[in-house]
């Protein structure tokens, strides 16, 4: 299947971090605080003008395995690949990005909030996809819905996902992991704590699945 290294990745830890970096500086001690919390799949969202270099810095972090956000365009799936991403993350899925990453070996985990979506996906090939916007399509009674239908397709719930909702996801026999945001909040972050997104971490890696 199309997702069998996107899936292996996401089996690695109960949560993916879904990182927004503004300075490239801090590319290199947070990724090393998230993985020395446990967390080594972390997602830099190409959201920001340093997220690329912030990528490349990543990618040499002993234990950990980046990955780009937010890919839209074949265009973004390139620079990805070349900034050294190890699988691209999208928050839905066109015929041309999912064309791009199989071109470019690049394994993706594309979006879909609906059965019709993760169905056309499925049929490419697609197994392991993104639940996106996890909470605004629903939360966890949706995606619970979904699965029962179509209980071969493995989901990475992300959007809105908490400390406080994160372990109703991940009861789900379908997910596999979440995707969130606080394990690396932009407080912490500007002030240089890595210590304390270490903690953040080590956290939300103790969070059970299944």
């Amino acid at each position: 299947m199309t997702s069998r290294e996107t899936r292996a990745i996401c089996e690695m830890a109960p949560i993916v971090p879904v990182l927004v970096i503004d300075d490239a500086a801090h590319a290199r001690p947070l990724a090393e605080a998230l993985v020395a919390g446990g967390l080594p799949a972390l997602e830099v969202t190409l959201r920001t003008p340093a997220a690329l270099e912030a990528i490349r810095i990543m990618a040499q972090v002993p234990g950990g395995v980046v990955g780009a956000g937010t890919l839209v365009t074949p265009e973004d799936v390139r620079a990805a690949k070349a900034a050294g991403a190890r699988f691209g993350v999208s928050p839905g899925a066109t015929d041309s990005l999912l064309a791009a990453g199989e071109a470019e070996g690049l394994p993706l985990l594309p979006g879909a909030a609906t059965a019709s979506e993760a169905m056309r996906l499925l049929e490419r090939g697609y197994d392991m996809l993104k639940f996106f916007p996890a909470e605004a399509s629903g939360g966890a009674p949706a995606l619970k819905a979904i699965g029962a239908p179509l209980p071969q397709i493995g989901f990475c719930p992300t959007g809105g996902v908490s400390p406080q909702n994160a372990g109703s996801y991940l009861s789900l026999p379908n997910v596999v992991c979440a995707g969130g945001s606080w394990v690396a909040p932009k407080d912490l972050v500007a002030a240089g704590d890595w210590a304390g997104i270490e903690t953040l971490a080590r956290a939300a890696a103790a969070l059970r699945r299944g």
